[in-house]
Order: C-alpha cells, then sequence, then structure tokens
C-alpha cells in the first residue's frame, strides 16, 4: 500500500511538470514563429540588396560596353578625319601635277616641277614631316645601310651617300633614309 501511495505521490507531482511543459509550448512555439518570421524577413532584406546589387552590376555592365562602343566609333572618326585631312593637303600637288601633263614646253614644264616639288615639301611641312639629316655619321635609328665601301676620303661610319631620302614626323619614323655608308 505504501508502494501505492508512493506512485501516487509521484503521478500527481509529475502532473504539474506536465502542464508546465504543455503550458510553455505555445510560448516556445511563439518564440519559433517569431525568430522564423526574423529570419524570413532578413533573408528577404538579404534578397532585396543582393537584387539590387546585381541590378546595378548589369547596369555598370551597359554603360561600359556602350562607352567601348563610343570610344571605338570616336577614334575611328577620329583617324578618318586625319586621313582626309592629309589627303586634302596633297590634292593642290596632284591638281599641279596634272595641269603639267599638257604642257609642251620644256622650260615651262621644269618650273612647273619646280613649283610643284616646292608645293609638295611646303605641304609635308605644314603636316609635320621632316626629312631626316643625312649630314652627320650613319645613326641605325634613322637610316638603313644599303651598301658600304671603303674609301679613305670619309670617316668612320660616314654616310657616303643618300640613295633615298628619309622622313619622320615627331619621333616616329614614317620611311628610313636608305644610305651607302662608309668605312
Amino acid at each position: 500500500m505504501q508502494e501505492n501511495k508512493m506512485e501516487q505521490n509521484e503521478v500527481e507531482n509529475a502532473a504539474p511538470e506536465t502542464e508546465a511543459v504543455k503550458e510553455e509550448s505555445p510560448k516556445a512555439e511563439k518564440t519559433d514563429k517569431k525568430k522564423v518570421k526574423k529570419l524570413e524577413e532578413e533573408l528577404a532584406a538579404a534578397n532585396a540588396k543582393a537584387e539590387e546589387l546585381n541590378e546595378r552590376y548589369v547596369r555598370m555592365l551597359a554603360e561600359y560596353d556602350n562607352f567601348r562602343k563610343r570610344t571605338a566609333k570616336e577614334r575611328d572618326g577620329i583617324y578618318s578625319d586625319a586621313y582626309i585631312d592629309a589627303l586634302t593637303n596633297i590634292l593642290p600637288v596632284l591638281d599641279n601635277l596634272e595641269r603639267a601633263e599638257g604642257c609642251e614646253d620644256a622650260e615651262a614644264l621644269r618650273k612647273g616641277l619646280e613649283l610643284t616639288l616646292k608645293s609638295f615639301r611646303d605641304t609635308l611641312e605644314k603636316m609635320g614631316v621632316k626629312e631626316i639629316d643625312t649630314a652627320g655619321p650613319f645613326d641605325p635609328n634613322l637610316h638603313n645601310a644599303v651598301m658600304h665601301v671603303e674609301d679613305e676620303a670619309y670617316g668612320e661610319n660616314a654616310i657616303a651617300e643618300v640613295l633615298m631620302k628619309g622622313y619622320q614626323k615627331d619621333d616616329k619614323i614614317l620611311r628610313y633614309s636608305m644610305v651607302k655608308v662608309a668605312n
């Protein structure tokens, strides 16, 4: 009997704990729901931020592509304009040569060619093109040696003869001077 009483006391004592657990369970569910809701809100905020960053990235990529296309078009336009300017400067020389084509007087033709040559040199000068100096010693950066001659009349590495004049614009070589080098 005493065992029955003890069991009954244990059951009675256990009952309030079970009820307490049952009472805490709705609170725990509310807390879990709050945590889940908070995490869902954070996830939604993170997704919105990721979407915003992705949209910014896509826009920046499109802007870069437009910039690249625009600069390529501008570069082509600048090249085309420079090319046209150069040809426009040379056309008067062509006009003078065409006028000389019908000339039968040798002296007038010679004078016309001299004037045309002067006009062409002036045009090149206006365009910034200069003749490469061949008065000094041979310089492989400016001259192209196509012949070599041993001659005591010239010094070491001296240019003995200019076979074809060279030209440069600023620091860029358009054509190297073709020369004969002595010693």
